[in-house]
């Protein structure tokens, strides 16, 4: 791989950073665009393994011709084949019309299937034929039908113990995984980690009409050394919400403590179906609920100071001071301890005033709505606003039964 410069790859699609794992990764994608061979992508969630793909295709015979990127866990499983297989008319109730799919519309460019890993077993056999032969079956149709795409996968699971447990096929790893690229998680990129810190909050900037944050030296050490479970998604998270929130510009190690939450091995459990979560999930979006909340009351607040309704000399009681109270530790003033709480002592703080606390339940189905409004209904932008999967934000949609929005 020797002599492949990446630098114009990491300008055209805003990569930043010089980790040498990183660069690895993308002089592989580069090497191996000029050909048809199949690449699977592996990496933690958040990762940014959606930039290869899309390097690969540009770089390819196939640039001028489509390129479809499918997010295999975010269809259902009994729509997933004629999404990517298409349907005959009244294959199945609701089906008015014959329907493309996928497979058939990139016919000649790329196809990227992302979280391959939650197809289910039916699926993978489609997909493992259309590999290997170049041929695929409408659901409802007898017709064979040849396409000629390029498949390039990505998982941020394990793959072999899917094998293991019997929820993935062994012969279609083998052939997905043809040329294997790995995509080095946050933690491991430490020297770029500030970088794109600092692009993130820049984009803020300009965005909103604002002075960019900075950190001091402590900040910038305890960002260095931080997990980052989340990996670039987290990062960009923590950027925002401390550019959106915090007054003063220079941000101390004592303010960013308040926007990482603690990391324990314990943190982590396991679903009954078999989804990792964990509690930090929980705890994120009702800490994100507040802080929305905290957004709105400052407004609020400062249109009253203009409109000469709020005395210095005769302060009066503000919203604000009862949602203070309902902040968890690790969210009120720097002087609070301690930095971090349960969700669950949330609604546990003494207010002010009487009121009725809202239950951890209200408080996530309220996270969830705001969210869901803000994107337009967009669950994809949704779950990355509240730092969240998508299967994650679907089922917390079906528990708390949203569904207007």
């Amino acid at each position: 791989m020797a002599g492949i410069d990446v630098t114009p790859i990491k300008q055209r699609f805003g990569i930043i950073g010089n980790n040498e794992a990183m660069n690895r990764a993308l002089e592989i994608a580069a090497k191996v665009a000029s050909t048809d061979l199949t690449v699977l992508i592996t990496g933690e969630s958040g990762v940014g393994k959606e930039f290869f793909p899309q390097v690969i295709h540009s770089l390819s015979a196939r640039k001028h011709n489509k390129y479809i990127a499918v997010n295999c866990g975010a269809i259902p499983d009994g729509t997933i084949d004629s999404e990517l297989f298409g349907h005959e008319k009244g294959a199945f109730t609701g089906a008015t019309d014959s329907r493309k799919g996928y497979f058939e519309e990139a016919d000649g460019g790329t196809i990227f299937l992302d979280e391959v890993g939650e197809l289910p077993l039916s699926t993978q056999v489609r997909l493992l034929r259309v590999l290997q032969t170049g041929e695929f079956i409408r659901v409802g149709s007898a017709k064979v039908q040849k396409t000629n795409v390029r498949v390039v996968a990505a998982t941020n699971s394990n793959l072999q113990e899917a094998i293991s447990a019997g929820k993935f096929r062994e012969d279609l790893y083998f052939r997905l995984n043809t040329v294997p690229i790995s995509v080095p998680p946050l933690r491991e990129r430490k020297d770029d980690i500030h970088l794109l810190f600092r692009k993130f909050a820049a984009d803020v900037a300009v965005q909103y009409h604002m002075p960019a944050i900075s950190l001091d030296a402590a900040a910038r050490q305890m960002l260095e050394n931080y997990y980052w479970r989340g990996n670039i998604r987290q990062l960009k998270n923590v950027a925002e919400q401390i550019s959106a929130i915090e007054e003063s510009r220079v941000i101390t190690a004592e303010v960013l403590a308040r926007y990482l939450p603690h990391e324990s091995a314990g943190s982590q459990m396991v679903t009954g179906d078999g989804e990792r979560t964990s509690h930090y999930d929980e705890r994120e979006l009702l800490y994100k609920f507040l802080l929305d909340m905290k957004s709105d009351m400052n407004e609020i607040k400062q249109m009253l100071r203009q409109m000469g309704l709020q005395s210095a000399s005769h302060p009066t009681h503000t919203p604000e001071s009862s949602f203070t109270a309902l902040l968890p530790a690790s969210h009120k003033e720097p002087e609070q301890e301690p930095l971090y709480a349960d969700s669950e002592d949330v609604t546990d703080q003494p207010t002010e005033q009487p009121s009725r606390p809202q239950t951890k339940e209200q408080m996530q189905r309220e996270a969830i709505i705001r969210a869901l409004r803000n994107s337009g209904g967009r669950r994809k932008e949704a779950a990355e606003e509240l730092f969240m999967s998508e299967r994650t934000l679907y089922r917390k949609i079906k528990e708390l039964g949203i569904t207007d929005f």
